[in-house]
């Protein structure tokens, strides 16, 4: 800037020096406004004025019941006659009961086909959806398998019941090509109605897994994968080394979405097994239920309930960490 431009610039014009006051007066301070601690306790404020409106009801519909779970959990009560103080003897109850290895074990089992096997499934069918964006049926397709995330449970399970019927949909399929000896009553059987739960499940959460890797691959720099080709990449290159890698919180996403589906399911295993055939197919939540409502011990209910609770906390907390720490 030259002379001329700092003479005819107000801001820069020369001028008597400014004088600078220490120790303000309070009609001084009371125009500079607030101090900025204020500022930031009342802005504070403003935000959960903005927030009350979701969180009373989460507040009334999730804090206050889990803190009344972990209270009931103190007594031994059979939901009718007065409770009686027990500590954590509900707990320790927990650590020796031989049914809730069980369902640990099948709740385990499960996030193979509620995580493990939709993750695999969403990403692959995610990778070919993306390539053939803008061609004639790639929306429909999205839909098709998007729509078993938006049809509720309860008629999942039921639909699925008909299909695994000794003379459903699947036996009638296997004897029309042959197999008629592989036909079985799936959900009836000892070996494999955990299965068939299982892959019910995976029908249901590939969709929403496909969905959020979608949504990865969209915001992945066309220009890296027209690289990776100009060095002679194939699809499976650009699958493994470009696409994979770059989805990492995606990934971190359903797997927290999907592992919280696999340890808290209850209620389609409720719809089409409740948990049998016997225990084959008891998991936490069905055992939850049984110990409330159907054998009097709701204190050792709402303790394995906040032992879920935590588990299911720390699971999430566990996934998120090595999704940051991953390099």
């Amino acid at each position: 800037m030259t002379t001329a431009d700092r003479l005819t610039d107000p801001a820069r014009a020369p001028g008597p020096p400014r004088v600078v006051k220490r120790g303000a007066g309070p009609a001084e301070r009371r125009q500079r406004g607030p101090a900025p601690s204020v500022r930031r306790r009342r802005r504070r404020a403003v935000a959960l004025l903005y927030l009350l409106p979701a969180l009373l009801p989460y507040t009334l519909f999730a804090v206050l019941p889990l803190l009344h779970t972990a209270y009931l959990s103190l007594f031994d009560w059979d939901g009718v006659t007065l409770p009686s103080f027990v500590g954590l003897d509900n707990y320790g109850r927990i650590g020796t009961d031989p049914q809730l290895r069980a369902a640990a074990w099948h709740a385990g089992a499960l996030i193979l086909f509620f995580s493990v096997l939709p993750i695999c499934v969403g990403l692959v069918s995610a990778a070919i959806v993306s390539r053939r964006a803008g061609r004639r049926g790639t929306a429909l397709v999205r839909t098709v398998l998007f729509l078993p995330q938006v049809i509720p449970l309860v008629a999942v399970g039921i639909l699925w019941r008909w299909v695994y019927a000794e003379d459903g949909t699947l036996n009638q399929a296997l004897r029309a090509i042959g197999l008629g000896g592989l036909a079985d009553a799936w959900l009836g059987s000892f070996t494999w109605a955990l299965p068939a739960v299982g892959l019910i499940g995976t029908w249901v959460v590939s969709g929403l897994c496909m969905v959020l890797f979608l949504s990865g691959t969209q915001r992945i720099d066309q220009e890296i994968y027209e690289a990776a080709r100009m060095d002679g990449a194939g699809p499976v290159r650009e699958f493994t080394a470009i696409t994979v890698p770059l989805l990492r919180p995606e990934f971190a996403v359903a797997l927290s979405i999907t592992v919280i589906a696999a340890l808290s399911s209850f209620d389609l295993i409720y719809i089409t097994t409740s948990g049998g055939p016997g225990n084959s197919t008891v998991v936490p939540g069905i055992l939850i239920y049984r110990l409330a409502f159907g054998g009097g011990a709701v204190g050792v209910a709402s303790a394995l309930a906040i032992v879920l609770t935590a588990v299911i906390s720390l699971a999430v907390l566990v996934i998120n960490r090595l999704s940051r720490e991953a390099p």
